[in-house]
């Protein structure tokens, strides 16, 4: 007898997740300083725990899955070291070469004004945080300075993108895979884009309170979601989806560094989660898919011919 979803499961898992967002970007809400309130930079990392703790209460108080948990939700075991550091590194460096492609594409066909020379953008951000007359290195070490950092940065983020990917890429995710996996994928990204409702028409990410923004943030959560998703059925593991979600977060001002000062940067076209950046991860899972498509061909012809 096939697999079939645990409807109940899924609904208190989904109810949860978006019902604890709200409640807690509630006060963000009532402050009429939205997400530029005094409460915002605690809120906004406690709002991605939100789906492990629905996680959670799903485990626990419904019994699913009903046994072998944690191998269920990828958090253990890892599988084999060298296969497992080496879809690591994939995640590490897709997301940070796809955003930054991104701004480089956007800025060939005119949609974006770089300053690489004089890092107009960089400077102004510099300007508005340090205090006048404060003395800073060469602003073109500063940038460097930052970039090297990306990985560090990515390790970091992930320590709070898996209170995202746990419930997302860890539970459902596996949870919707008797409709297949593709199936799964997609609806789970469709799911995470929504659950980012409560910031977004708030302005966060696109600058767009309306529901536009949202529509912008499931695009971009569909299609990060088919990289994190494939993460995840490859290794048998959340942690490569924690990586990249960690890695995607850390690169996410990569177009503020490098954009010229007074320039309109149309995030929902340029950034990490615009569309420019799905074209690209589009283009990516394309070439993945048929490399791993021709990889099984091969390795069918290799057995079935005679010895």
């Amino acid at each position: 007898m096939m697999p079939r979803v645990r409807v109940v499961p899924v609904a208190v898992f989904l109810a949860l997740s978006f019902g604890l967002a709200w409640l807690v970007a509630l006060p963000l809400w009532i402050d009429p300083a939205g997400l530029a309130a005094p409460a915002a930079p605690f809120l906004l990392p406690v709002m991605m725990f939100t789906p492990t703790v629905a996680t959670v209460v799903v485990v626990l108080a419904l019994r699913a899955p009903r046994k072998h948990r944690r191998a269920f939700l990828g958090i253990w075991p890892l599988g084999p070291l060298g296969r497992w550091l080496r879809y690591l590194g994939i995640a590490l460096v897709v997301p940070i070469a796809i955003v930054v492609a991104a701004v480089f594409l956007s800025a060939a066909f005119g949609w974006i004004d770089l300053d690489l020379a004089g890092l107009s953008g960089f400077r102004a951000q510099l300007a508005a945080a340090v205090p006048a007359g404060t003395p800073l290195p060469p602003l073109h070490l500063l940038l460097v300075l930052q970039l090297v950092q990306i990985p560090l940065g990515a390790v970091i983020n992930s320590v709070f993108a898996a209170g995202e990917e746990i419930g997302w890429r860890g539970w459902l995710q596996p949870a919707l895979m008797p409709l297949g996996a593709w199936q799964a994928i997609l609806i789970t990204g469709v799911a995470w884009g929504l659950w980012h409702s409560p910031v977004i028409l708030l302005g966060y990410n696109f600058g767009r309170t309306d529901i536009t923004g949202v529509l912008f943030m499931v695009g971009g959560c569909v299609m990060w979601g088919l990289f994190l998703g494939w993460l995840r059925l490859r290794t048998d593991s959340v942690w490569p989806a924690v990586l990249a979600h960690g890695s995607l977060n850390a690169v996410g001002g990569f177009v503020v560094l490098v954009s010229a000062a007074g320039s309109t940067v149309d995030m929902a076209v340029v950034g990490p989660l615009g569309v420019v950046s799905w074209v690209l991860l589009g283009i990516v899972m394309v070439v993945i898919v048929g490399l791993e498509r021709m990889r099984v061909a091969r390795s069918a012809d290799d057995t079935s011919s005679p010895g």
